[in-house]
This record gives C-alpha cells, structure tokens and sequence, in this order.
C-alpha cells in the first residue's frame, strides 16, 4: 500500500515522502496514528513538488556555501591579546570571537556552530580554522594571534 507520510518515521522514510508498506502496517499503525495517509495522485504530486523544492533550497544554499568558501580562502583574522612569556594567552579565542570578527569583516552572518573548533586557542602563532559550511561545503579561515606590547 502506497502511504504519504505526514511524520518522520524511524526505518519508514520521511515527512512529505510517498512510501509503500504492508497494508496491516499502514492500517494499523500509520494511518490511526496520524503519521500518514492513503496516497492518492494528488499526495503523490504534492510529494513530488515538495521533494522539487527541497532539492532546489538545498542547491542553492550549497551555491552560498561555496560563494562563502571563496570569501574565505585568503582571509586573515588577528587578534592582539595578553601572554605570558612562554606564548601563553591569559584568555582565549573562541568560535564566537572568531564568528565575530568575520561577520564585521565580511557583512554576512555566520553561525558560530560552522567552525570547527574542538577548543579555544590559546597560543599565540597562527592557526587554521575549518569552517563546516550548508551542503558538506568546507572552508578555511587563518587566524594570527599576537601578544599586547606591554
């Protein structure tokens, strides 16, 4: 039986998909439950629409990502702050300084959960952030950290 899913469903499909299911599996338990209905040709042609559009929102966000991706390749970020004698910073530079900065720099809103930071630099040198962009896109930003003259 052919069923439209109103709701994700763990090992079915997903919301707005046409599926087919055993009929006891679909009488039972999708359609009393309001996860799906009976597919009839106009919920197979809303599904179809609905998927069109999905797959055109999704390339067009990978086209910004890349678009974003090419912003960044040259892109430096510095940062001046206090050390110690050893290189080590008092504070620290995080994802939100560094999505800071980009976004005064570059007039676009970035996500601070698009970097890959596994933790704060605390180092004064220069560092390489992974951005982790819509669509699988990957981009790098540098970021040089130097020490306040005292």
């Amino acid at each position: 039986m052919k069923v439209f899913l109103k709701k994700d469903v763990s090992g079915v499909g997903k919301a707005n998909e046409v599926v087919s299911v055993a009929e006891g599996y679909a009488r039972n338990y999708l359609l009393p439950r309001g996860l799906g209905v009976r597919a009839n040709a106009g919920e197979i042609k809303a599904a179809q629409q609905y998927a069109a559009s999905q797959a055109l929102r999704a390339k067009r966000a990978r086209e910004r990502a890349e678009d974003l991706a090419k912003l960044l390749v040259d892109k430096e970020l510095h940062f001046t702050v206090k050390a110690g004698a050893t290189g080590r910073l008092y504070g620290s530079i995080t994802s939100a300084n560094i999505t800071d900065q980009l976004e005064r720099e570059l007039g676009i809103e970035i996500d601070h959960r698009w970097l890959a930071l596994d933790r704060p630099i605390r180092e004064i040198g220069e560092h390489i952030v992974t951005l982790k962009l819509e669509g699988g896109v990957r981009g790098q930003v540098k970021v040089v950290v130097e020490s306040v003259e005292a």
